[in-house]
């Protein structure tokens, strides 16, 4: 099998595992915090609560019906971008360090629009007990996580890699 077909295999079961796991925690949430009291999952830091978020990042353009379109347009842009940037990343061992961080932020990016598409909210669940903070769910960990571990490999390990 060659090493492309095998960097799209791994992306594809990562991305569907990534996937699966954000839109259970969904429906889960969906089921059994709608309509409860916050629940405390670790005390004084993480909690639960069920929040349908009509638009981005903490409640921007929500309530605006046009705000939909243009944020799932938006997204499937960004979608088919990452896609085209994952290709393209050579297939040296080196380079998996940036694949990775692909990975997080399109799996995130498809779960959030799954949710968009279908429900016309974004289902959100966690939230930071200790920081006034907007309620986050799976999905926005993977794309924040994804964001940051590539920022920090393209800046200090690929880089480095690239040297030697």
């Amino acid at each position: 099998m060659s090493k492309r077909i095998s960097a799209w295999i791994i992306f594809t079961v990562s991305v569907g595992v990534l996937i699966g796991l954000d839109l259970w925690l969904k429906i889960w949430a969906e089921a059994n915090l709608q309509g409860t009291p916050p629940r405390v999952l670790i005390d004084g830091f993480l909690g639960l609560r069920y929040f349908e978020n009509s638009g981005m990042a903490f409640g921007m353009l929500g309530g605006h019906d046009w705000s939909q379109w243009v944020l799932s347009i938006v997204k499937i842009v960004i979608m088919i971008v990452l896609v085209i940037y994952y290709h393209k990343i050579p297939l040296e061992r080196k380079y998996w360090f940036t694949r990775i961080p692909l990975i997080l932020i399109f799996a995130g990016g498809v779960g959030n629009l799954i949710d968009r598409i279908t429900l016309g909210v974004v289902r959100d669940m966690l939230e930071f007990l200790f920081v006034n903070f907007a309620i986050f769910n799976l999905a926005d960990v993977f794309v924040v996580t994804g964001c940051i571990s590539w920022i920090v490999f393209e800046l200090f390990i690929v880089k480095d890699f690239a040297r030697k």
